[in-house]
């Protein structure tokens, strides 16, 4: 009676299991018509936890249901994880065909605004595992630096800060012919007119806007920091941009020396007068459309304060004067930081 019991109890969970799968496989012969749905499957994951997430983000109706039917299947223990970009309505051969091979995937890449090739480089090469050689290749492609009409050896300044996603198997030259598309859909059609009007060409505002960028900690102060130097272009006078005496030097953004400024380079435009030959770094729309619409100021130089807003001037003279106020605010700052550190370290060790 018993093994009567127990046999009829395995036929009928047969049969429910087989039930199942068949209205898994019905069912999952859907059309991957519905929106995309972002995942990320966590390295170490197990199939039930990938299982668990499809079906937290409504591409699978039951966990269970899908598990079992890849079991059937063979394939409950082929998965690579990552994060994925699926649509709604994928069947569940085509769901297991992407967790098997990886189908779906995409890398995730932030460049910041004003970064270099230097600094973009190892954010590429970690988020698609690639050379930092083959990097090197593609930033250098002829028909790209012909395409942004650049007489720079490199793409600088044309890789666009945004954050990216980049599907599994992007190549070196794919991910940055994207970077390049970027910028260009970020260039405004209505600053074309703006080139002929100030005798420029787009590799000079994009050379003047990556200057800037470097320049500037507030983000006010971008066209009247475009302004000045555009009316020192106008006087032949240098530009003496730090930051390009920085990108000839390899430097980091720091304090520059005396000893740096004879640095040979076509970027020191402390040496060279005019824009360097191209970008110094990759600017971002706010540093292009201030450089193509500069406030209306008469000033020539400016100096920072410690805290990165800055002092504008007209005159050498003025700018003398605003360098020691200055230097005069940030002692009497220095030292009272001082006596306030000191105060607390006081305060500290009374009883």
């Amino acid at each position: 009676m018993g093994c009567e019991s127990s046999s009829r109890t395995r036929t009928r969970r047969a049969a429910w299991l087989v039930g199942v799968l068949m209205a898994a496989a019905l069912t999952a012969c859907g059309r991957a018509t519905g929106p995309e749905v972002h995942l990320t499957i966590r390295k170490g994951s197990s199939f039930r936890e990938a299982a668990e997430s499809l079906s937290a983000h409504g591409l699978v109706r039951s966990a269970r249901v899908f598990g079992l039917y890849a079991e059937l299947r063979g394939h409950d223990r082929n998965l690579r994880w990552g994060t994925y970009v699926l649509r709604a309505g994928l069947s569940y051969e085509q769901l297991l065909d992407a967790l098997r091979a990886g189908r779906g995937i995409v890398h995730a890449m932030t460049v910041p605004e004003g970064f270099t090739i230097a600094q973009i480089t190892p954010l590429l090469v970690e988020a698609l595992e690639l050379s930092a050689d083959s990097v090197d290749a593609a930033v250098r492609d002829t028909a790209l630096l012909h395409r942004v009409d650049t007489p720079a050896p490199t793409l600088e300044g044309y890789l666009f800060p945004d954050t990216y996603t980049f599907a599994d198997g992007t190549t070196a030259r794919e991910a940055v012919r994207l970077m390049v598309e970027r910028f260009e859909k970020a260039w405004k059609p209505e600053w074309n007119a703006r080139l002929a009007e100030m005798a420029m060409s787009r590799n000079d505002i994009v050379t003047l806007a990556s200057i800037v960028e470097k320049e500037v900690r507030r983000g006010e102060e971008r066209p009247v920091v475009a302004a000045v130097y555009l009316n020192r272009l106008k006087a032949h006078i240098p530009l003496q941009a730090d930051p390009t005496v920085q990108y000839a030097l390899g430097k980091r953004p720091g304090r520059v020396y005396f000893k740096d400024l004879r640095v040979d380079s076509p970027y020191n435009t402390y040496r060279v007068v005019g824009l360097p030959p191209g970008p110094i770094a990759s600017p971002g729309s706010a540093s292009l459309q201030a450089s193509v619409s500069p406030a209306k100021v008469p000033y020539r130089f400016f100096v920072a304060h410690p805290d990165g807003h800055h002092e504008f001037r007209r005159t050498f003279a003025e700018h003398l004067e605003a360098i020691q106020m200055v230097r005069s605010a940030a002692r009497v700052d220095s030292a009272q930081r001082d006596a306030a550190a000191q105060k607390a370290a006081r305060d500290t060790t009374k009883p």
